[in-house]
């Protein structure tokens, strides 16, 4: 079997997959009066499913999409390393990682990115921990990847900004100009692809980027894990 046809049943198979899970929301509606609790529980099985087979989907189509590196070529995570984590550092800043790069959107945010790091943030409150909130901000994405497995290399066709659209109103009053700078950077790599995103005071600009430059060795530049 070739990988074309490999893929198109994966795509087959995780829709169905998600399919059959609504089946079990109609089944809670038969027989008169719902337990909450499992009505929760099957939603929410429900959408884990949808969400696994939409960051699959978006991953197959980045590999199939033409480019420097032809089709086909990029390898494909397994579903279950796309996933992400929130931290903070001593000094005020936060740092989000999504293991998965920015999926490819010329036309429209992708609502599944500024869900998916709502969810983190909302998970990271749920263990007692307190979001910071910024006045002004910068918001730094460095993408982690290899060259042989990125095929959108124009920072306008990435769906970023649906990052500014996650923290808006929960990070930083509003995303407009004067509010949020922005920057999109990108660090080659041999190991998991991802993103790593940092929020920071505007203010503290310049000591992200004095640590993140070439005059710093990169075994000194690591924050928690990231190095």
């Amino acid at each position: 079997m070739n990988d074309l046809k490999r893929d198109m049943m994966r795509i087959q198979e995780l829709i169905g997959n998600a399919f059959r899970q609504t089946g079990s929301l109609v089944a809670l509606t038969d027989g008169g009066q719902m337990n909450p609790n499992k009505l929760q529980k099957t939603l929410e099985q429900t959408m884990e499913q949808f969400e696994a087979a939409t960051l699959e989907l978006r991953k197959l189509c980045e590999r199939y999409a033409p480019g420097s590196g032809g089709f086909a070529k990029k390898p494909i995570l397994p579903s279950m390393d796309v996933t992400g984590s929130v931290e903070a550092f001593g000094y005020g800043w936060l740092h989000i990682t999504i293991n998965t790069l920015l999926p490819h959107c010329r036309y429209q945010s992708p609502n599944w990115l500024s869900d998916t790091i709502r969810r983190l943030l909302d998970s990271y409150e749920a263990c007692g921990k307190e979001l910071p909130f910024f006045e002004r901000a910068m918001l730094i994405i460095d993408e982690h990847t290899a060259m042989e497995g990125r095929h959108i290399f124009d920072q306008d066709n990435k769906g970023w900004k649906a990052v500014s659209n996650a923290i808006k109103g929960r990070l930083i009053p509003d995303d407009d100009q004067h509010t949020l700078a922005v920057a999109l950077l990108s660090t080659a790599v041999q190991s998991q692809e991802c993103c790593h995103i940092t929020v920071l005071p505007l203010s503290d600009a310049h000591d992200f980027f004095s640590a993140h430059s070439s005059d710093y060795a990169p075994g000194n530049f690591c924050f928690g894990g990231w190095c």
